[in-house]
């Protein structure tokens, strides 16, 4: 395992193919090298007292190299990054895996049985309760026991996630580019765009990152459905992780052609309703739009009266609203700024640039 801090200007050295290949282990079990396990690991239990069990998948490589964690719907409903977890685990041919693979498909059993955001426990957020406490709530001790066992022994990871209910995301990256190996993870994802934060505290990113295990939040499409072009891009940009790391040595890392890293509040923003009624939206999700561009219109039942939203800046829309119906307040999109360099590339990348001109 890693233990790199925030900021250090040398991380220790990740294991490789000249080191010892060592077993996974577990609370109650262990997965020696060339081996693969699939079990259903007990996190809690219902009313019953019936074991409430999550998915897990352990690729464990003939040869030593870093441990990788793959995880998805911390939050129940968010469907995408399980086929990711899935197909990783249970399709790739790993026969020249150099490392590990941890892959937990669905974090939050019981928000997934219910299809719904939370733990149905008390509506508690699964994703801000890590690294947990064994003798806190339900949902602090469902984390504890998911990041004791399979997060914490791991030197990287890759937390997937979609928009909530109502609202979708263009695939982006979220991460704390200030520590060296969380934006060597970043960058190898090879996503357009970047949002560089930290991370809300007790967000599974955010804690394994300060934890010593760096970590990344990819964030693509909607909630309760899976989506083949995103499922697919996010496939691609686990290999390119893979490779980057030198657990596949037979791939590329790749490079998505342009990339735009947002730092800081002013390079990005939420624009809300200021009026109640029905959104139409003029531009699509991943669309570029210009300073004072008119981005939707919300009107009223009889279309008798209109607020119309302008981008304050030139920038993506990396989210935008699915369900049109708002109150005051309500986030319709999510812009991001980009330069004048990076509109360039973005626009011979989409094949405007040719149009524009």
């Amino acid at each position: 395992m890693s233990d790199d801090e925030g900021g250090a200007d040398s991380p220790p050295e990740l294991p490789g193919p000249d080191d010892e290949p060592e077993p996974f282990t577990y609370d109650g079990g262990r997965v020696d090298p060339s081996e693969v396990q699939n079990l259903r690991y007990s996190v809690s239990e219902t009313y019953l007292g019936d074991p409430v069990r999550m998915p897990v998948t352990i690729v464990n490589g003939a040869q030593a190299g870093p441990t990788v964690f793959l995880s998805a719907a911390a939050h129940g409903d968010e469907l995408n990054g399980i086929e990711v977890v899935r197909e990783v685990a249970h399709e790739w041919d790993h026969s020249g895996l150099v490392g590990t693979l941890v892959c937990l498909p669905v974090l939050n059993v019981p928000g997934f049985i219910a299809q719904q955001r939370y733990l149905p426990i008390y509506d508690r957020d699964l994703n801000r309760s890590f690294p947990g406490d064994p003798d806190s709530t339900s949902a602090k001790r469902i984390a504890h026991s998911i990041y004791r066992n399979f997060v914490a022994p791991c030197d990287l990871g890759i937390d997937f996630h979609t928009s909530t209910r109502g609202r979708s995301n263009t695939l982006h990256v979220r991460a704390d580019m200030d520590h060296e190996r969380t934006a060597r993870v970043a960058n190898a994802f090879a996503s357009n765009v970047i949002i560089a934060d930290e991370g809300p505290s007790g967000t599974l990113r955010h804690e394994a990152t300060e934890g010593g295990t760096p970590t990344i939040t990819v964030e693509m499409g909607e909630a309760h459905r899976f989506q083949r072009h995103f499922i697919d891009r996010a496939l691609a940009g686990t290999l390119s992780v893979l490779s980057e790391f030198g657990l596949r040595t037979e791939k590329a890392v790749a490079w998505p052609g342009w990339r735009t890293v947002v730092d800081g509040s002013a390079e990005k923003t939420w624009l809300r309703a200021d009026a109640g009624g029905l959104v139409e939206m003029h531009h699509d999700r991943g669309s570029l739009v210009h300073e004072g561009d008119a981005v939707c219109t919300i009107t009223n039942p009889f279309k008798t009266d209109s607020t119309t939203i302008q981008a304050p800046f030139t920038g993506l829309l990396v989210g935008i609203v699915e369900n049109p119906l708002v109150y005051p307040g309500n986030p319709i999109c999510h812009l991001v700024h980009l330069d004048e360099r990076t509109r360039r590339a973005f626009k011979r990348d989409s094949g405007t640039m040719a149009h524009e001109n």
